[in-house]
């Protein structure tokens, strides 16, 4: 049995079932549906399978914890989509961590000025900003002046 055949076999009953729990564990994905559409709340067992994964981390993070999860943010914080997400709508705030990555896509750096920092990128961002030369660097030095 697959991890993803022992979730559908609990999500069909609707029910938790402790003995599918570490095969389902193993896959981050398969994981969170668990712990969002049966389970209804954290899934323990599965976390350190999560943690590896940047943007499951980040989506247990908004819908199952509802909170801040400090023991997966090295992983967040190697992607730029996740990184920027955790900061916009986990944090609610600067993702000090996930700005090197943020920093590597125009498009999320300007709108992390603008949603997340609401001002001046961090200078190393802003300098990167700049060299970007680009319509989101436009948009971003018109929006900071």
């Amino acid at each position: 049995m697959t991890p993803e055949q022992a979730y559908e076999k609990a999500r069909a009953l609707g029910k938790r079932i402790p003995e599918l729990e570490p095969l389902i564990s193993k896959d981050a994905y398969y994981s969170c549906c668990y712990a969002l559409n049966v389970i209804k709340g954290k899934f323990i067992l599965a976390e350190l399978a999560i943690i590896k994964d940047a943007y499951w981390s980040y989506y247990y993070a908004r819908y199952l914890i509802k909170g801040r999860w400090e023991l997966a943010e090295q992983a967040i914080s190697k992607d730029t989509y996740s990184s920027y997400y955790y900061a916009m709508h986990v944090i609610e705030g600067r993702f000090v961590l996930g700005e090197e990555a943020i920093s590597k896509d125009a498009h999320y750096s300007c709108y992390y000025a603008i949603h997340v920092i609401k001002g001046k990128l961090p200078d190393f961002m802003h300098n990167q900003m700049i060299l970007e030369n680009n319509e989101f660097a436009k948009h971003y030095l018109k929006y900071i002046q």
